[in-house]
């Protein structure tokens, strides 16, 4: 029993001991911990007050370099403002000095106007006097003796008069047909001609000879191809890297030269690729057609040009007229009416304005029924260009009254630009009429989706939808309009006619 209560006062005595310890080591951590938190809170703030007075001098240096700063600029202010004010004082005192010498200046004037009306009115009365002598010792008046004199005067000058003025007519006219000539002539000599371009073939540069193995294709495929679907003639010759793209139309020749390169660049040259490359050429044509409108009007120097009007004046790039550029014709004539404005003391800019626009209704007189030169004035009256430019688009061809001077410029500039030594070749104009007129004749067939005219007008290439026309149809159309070709053409040797009629079919493996 004794054993039994022995432990279980040592048990409870270990307890005791047990809880005391932990009570007596939590107690002295919980002190430790709060010595160290009050030593790490001390030194916190003693670091925030040292920062605080590092900013605080550090601010007060900035503010004490600042008013400083401000204090000279200050002192500077006052001494120009007093610098100012002693100069504005002497300019006032010399503008008074010189009100007062107006004023005495004035006064001896005036002085001096009354002496002189003095001697005026003597003069008159003396005149008056002796006037009234001479009637009396003449016998007639002053208006009488007046008369007399005129009337024999007048007799005797009548023919001389009449010569002179003969004379100074002759010699006026004389003179203003030789000043109108040198106006021409400087004008013309101040211009920069540029001689007369291929219009019908433009040449493509390739990496080597290898390249026109390429371009043919193996039986000719690829040059077929992208003759069908460009609708020029390709001509791969024995000329060292070099290829020719021939037609009579400029847009056909600049699309297929576009997407020859672009094959050329990428090597592989099948009817596939040639398709989409000729496809991408085609879009490209608006964006050049946009970049040669800016470079005409920057050549020009003009501003406040309509982004429409830019984007007609480009595609005047691929329009000629007798072989002659007729952007390269409006920007000419542009600089031949500023310089004759210049010449006559007239302003520059409506005379460019009105020469470089002339002919802007060539871009889409084949889309729109009358000339164009109404057509190019309705357009730019649309996009708000000054009247009298508007007018001088709409007559220089005499098709409407001239209502001021830059309508005779515009009819001039185009005149001189035209018959320049250079400019046109009625030649060249018969052919490109002829091939455009040999495509027309088949264009207007039913089913006929696209006409080319090739090899010079020797072979006409009509591609047809095969929904619409039969294998029948074809071979009937191709009579058809070799009938036409005999009938309304005229014709060196013989024409080929060609009727392709494809039908293609598209699957999708997946």
């Amino acid at each position: 029993m004794s054993t039994v209560w022995s432990s279980f006062f040592l048990s409870l005595l270990a307890a005791v001991a047990s809880a005391f310890l932990v009570w007596y080591l939590t107690h002295r951590w919980r002190d430790n911990t709060r010595q160290q938190c009050e030593k790490l809170l001390f030194y916190t703030k003693k670091e925030a007050e040292i920062s605080s007075r590092e900013i605080l001098s550090e601010a007060q240096t900035r503010i004490e370099k600042k008013w400083s700063e401000l204090e000279r600029n200050r002192d500077r202010f006052e001494l120009e403002r007093e610098r100012h004010r002693e100069e504005i004082e002497r300019e006032l005192r010399r503008i008074q000095r010189n009100r007062e010498n107006l004023e005495q200046r004035n006064r001896q004037l005036e002085a001096e106007e009354e002496r002189v009306a003095a001697r005026d009115a003597k003069a008159r009365k003396l005149a008056r006097q002796y006037r009234h002598g001479l009637e009396e010792m003449a016998g007639f008046s002053a208006d009488e003796a007046r008369r007399l004199v005129k009337e024999e005067v007048a007799a005797e000058c009548a023919e001389d008069v009449r010569r002179f003025r003969r004379d100074l007519l002759e010699k006026s006219e004389k003179e203003v047909r030789t000043e109108a000539r040198q106006v021409l002539v400087s004008a013309m000599q101040r211009l920069a001609t540029q001689p007369l371009n291929d219009i019908t073939a433009t040449t493509v540069s390739i990496p080597g000879e290898d390249m026109k193995g390429r371009i043919i294709g193996r039986e000719g495929r690829n040059i077929k191809c992208f003759e069908a679907v460009t609708g020029v003639t390709l001509m791969v010759d024995e000329s060292p890297e070099t290829v020719l793209i021939s037609s009579f139309d400029p847009v056909r020749r600049e699309v297929a030269r576009i997407g020859l390169e672009y094959l050329i660049d990428d090597g592989r040259i099948h009817p596939a690729s040639i398709e989409e490359y000729v496809a991408r050429a085609n879009t490209e044509i608006s964006t050049d057609i946009a970049r040669h409108g800016d470079e005409a009007v920057d050549a020009l120097q003009l501003g406040g040009v309509h982004p429409e009007v830019r984007q007609l004046l480009g595609r005047l790039k691929f329009r000629y007229s007798h072989t002659q550029n007729v952007l390269d014709h409006s920007v000419e004539v542009g600089f031949l009416c500023s310089m004759l404005a210049l010449e006559l003391g007239l302003d520059p800019v409506p005379a460019k304005r009105a020469g470089l626009f002339h002919d802007i209704g060539k871009g889409i007189t084949h889309e729109h029924v009358g000339s164009h030169a109404i057509v190019g004035a309705d357009i730019l009256q649309r996009y708000g260009e000054d009247a009298a430019v508007v007018n001088a688009v709409a007559a220089h061809h005499e098709e409407v009254p001239a209502k001021s001077i830059l309508a005779g410029l515009v009819m001039v500039a185009d005149t001189l630009s035209a018959v320049r030594p250079g400019a046109r070749n009625e030649g060249q104009t018969a052919y490109i009429d002829r091939l455009r007129r040999l495509e027309e004749l088949a264009g207007p067939l039913k089913g006929v989706r696209e006409v080319f005219a090739l090899q010079a007008g020797r072979e006409i290439r009509v591609l047809v939808e095969p929904d619409e026309v039969s294998d029948d149809g074809a071979r009937e159309l191709a009579r058809q309009i070799r009938r036409k070709i005999e009938s309304n053409l005229q014709y060196p040797s013989t024409i080929k006619v060609t009727v392709i009629r494809e039908q293609r079919y598209n699957d999708i493996a997946t």
